[in-house]
């Protein structure tokens, strides 16, 4: 059984540490995932040297990531969206509105763009009506969208 070696994270993975971590991980790990993603480096001498360089680097895009979040929060926080259902009797909807409804209408009415993996929407909205949906953008900012699906023909 190989035992662990060390490498310096190029970029945050998850589970495993943030970019300019020194961290242990199988052989097969490194070599077959880390290192040919560009994820990971050898733990090698010159590249030990550079561990402060990586670490100011993560921290600036970090910081960049994290005022990004904020200015797309702040406009999807200004806008809403009206997506047409068919209805039929007794107001009931056929279908639902899902995450994927939702970016796309984003993106069609106002041009703003978001993963809707990122959307939690435990389970697909089925009534008329406003509905507010949370959107985590980033680990701090998390962004209330106005959904509001009316009846269409």
């Amino acid at each position: 059984m190989a035992s662990a070696i060390k490498v310096v994270l190029e970029q945050d993975v998850d589970n495993l540490g943030g970019s300019g971590d020194v961290v242990r991980v199988r052989p097969g790990y490194a070599r077959n995932f880390l290192i040919p993603r560009g994820l990971a480096v050898p733990a090698t001498h010159a590249n030990l040297a550079r561990v402060d360089e990586l670490k100011r680097a993560a921290a600036a895009r970090a910081q960049k990531t994290l005022e990004e979040a904020k200015e797309l929060a702040k406009k999807l926080e200004a806008v809403s969206i009206k997506l047409e259902r068919a209805v039929g009797e007794e107001n009931k909807m056929y279908g639902s509105v899902t995450a994927k409804d939702i970016e796309e209408a984003y993106a069609a009415q106002h041009s703003l763009s978001f993963d809707k993996r990122k959307l939690t929407l435990a389970e697909p909205i089925k009534t008329l009506g406003l509905a507010e949906v949370s959107l985590k953008l980033h680990p701090e900012v998390m962004a209330k969208l106005r959904v509001e699906v009316v009846k269409g023909g």
